[in-house]
């Protein structure tokens, strides 16, 4: 029996689950079991560890101080890692190096915020060392990151929660349950629309700060001159350390899209343009990619019109984005509700909580999740081999851009038929000392 062959199995049972929450789960989770399964009380607290305290990374430590204790904090800009340290009671123990906060035995869970370039290291890292994970998307940059990835989380039992925050949102929800349901009629079609890459550059080559690990900073990426705007926010914009909108909002939105499609690419064609500013922005200024799915649906992805997801089927329309869900089939339920025993798409295990609209809720609701899969051993709504296959349809539409022709793909065995050349994207090479292994 392949991976590749188990992984789509897994992929199949994670996307069919036998309920769809209409409302969401519990405030607090009493766990009787560390995530390194050493016996606790039951009125304990797990302690929580974060990595990457920039941005989203301070977000998600925010909300996980609801299920938890915030024990230690990593960053490798010393700014930020001390800011943090302040912001959450100045009692947490704080690093430079994330490896050092994984050795402490008072963390059970780990929160991964840092740069896209660095989630696949981290989370294997993390679950080696018997950790639970919640990590920002995109979980991987390469498609064989993600085959380890799947791998190493099955070898050692970890919890993963992928932030995909959109599958706890009702909104992104009842629009798979509908399409799931048949209540479009057969899906044929689905348009994504991510927006656009930003340009920039050339950008001042500088000193790095004194307060900043460049070298740690770039990882397994190839060591490079100090450029501000490659770190922080900014790195979205580089393949180097991402892949522009397709890994960005893609993420959310194609794992959505295939999430009601419930099938795999078996080809790929693209359009793009390509920036040639030295010392700039290298991602792509204009894209376009269309897929086709086993079962014969077609998606298109672009980066201009309207930001959301257009599900059609041969007897209606739904669209959703963070804003609405609309469509007939969304006016009928009034008239015609989804019925809970005939959900398909996600169980949760507690039902306490009512549901409520946007982000913040959103990604409380999915941190809750994941709290609540750390005690029940569960896989949580964004799974780590759904997360897989979601972030590896972003990689074939860059990939497809980036060698600048049509792709054909063999989603059983994870890797392009008889097409060298497309094949050695799968992967890259890594810098000595930070390898994934």
């Amino acid at each position: 029996m392949t991976v590749a062959s188990t992984n789509r199995r897994n992929f199949l049972k994670a996307t069919s689950g036998a309920a769809l929450a209409g409302a969401m789960i519990s405030s607090m989770v009493h766990s009787t079991a560390t995530a390194q399964d050493k016996q606790r009380s039951p009125n304990a607290r797990l302690g929580v560890g974060g990595i990457g305290l920039r941005y989203q990374g301070s977000v998600i430590t925010h909300k996980a101080q609801l299920y938890g204790e915030i024990v230690a904090l990593c960053d490798v800009d010393r700014h930020v890692r001390e800011q943090a340290r302040a912001a959450f009671g100045s009692t947490p123990h704080i690093f430079e190096d994330y490896r050092d906060l994984l050795e402490r035995k008072d963390v059970d869970v780990v929160l991964i915020g840092a740069p896209d370039h660095w989630h696949t290291k981290m989370v294997i890292d993390a679950c080696r060392a018997g950790k639970d994970v919640y990590c920002e998307k995109p979980i991987t940059l390469t498609i064989d990151e993600g085959k380890l990835l799947t791998d190493v989380v099955k070898e050692t039992g970890r919890v993963v929660q992928v932030g995909s925050w959109q599958r706890s949102d009702h909104r992104f929800r009842t629009a798979v349950e509908l399409v799931r349901q048949g209540r479009i009629g057969k899906l044929q079609q689905v348009e994504v629309v991510l927006g656009k890459n930003e340009t920039g550059g050339p950008f001042e080559h500088r000193q790095s700060p004194s307060n900043l690990n460049w070298d740690m900073w770039q990882g397994q990426t190839p060591d490079v001159p100090y450029l501000e705007q490659r770190c922080h926010y900014t790195f979205r914009w580089w393949y180097e350390y991402s892949g522009g909108q397709m890994t960005d909002w893609g993420a959310h939105h194609l794992d959505i899209a295939q999430w009601g499609i419930d099938s795999l690419p078996v080809e790929i064609e693209s359009t793009a343009k390509f920036p040639t500013v030295k010392d700039g922005y290298n991602v792509a200024t204009d894209f376009f990619a269309k897929y086709r799915y086993a079962n014969g649906v077609e998606m298109t992805v672009s980066d201009t019109g309207r930001n959301g997801i257009m599900f059609t089927g041969t007897e209606g329309r739904i669209f959703v984005n963070r804003g609405a869900v609309s469509g007939k089939a969304v006016e009928d339920l009034v008239k015609s509700p989804l019925r809970r025993e005939d959900f398909n798409v996600y169980e949760f295990d507690n039902l306490d909580r009512p549901e409520r609209a946007g982000k913040l809720d959103a990604i409380i609701n999915h941190m809750g999740n994941f709290f609540d899969c750390v005690a029940s051993r569960k896989q949580p709504i964004s799974d780590v081999v759904s997360q897989h296959r979601s972030v590896s349809t972003c990689h074939l539409g860059n990939i497809s851009m980036r060698i600048g022709r049509s792709l054909k793909w063999d989603a059983e065995q994870e890797e392009f038929p008889g097409d060298a050349e497309a094949n050695a994207w799968l992967s890259r090479e890594q810098r000595s000392g930070y390898e994934i292994v």
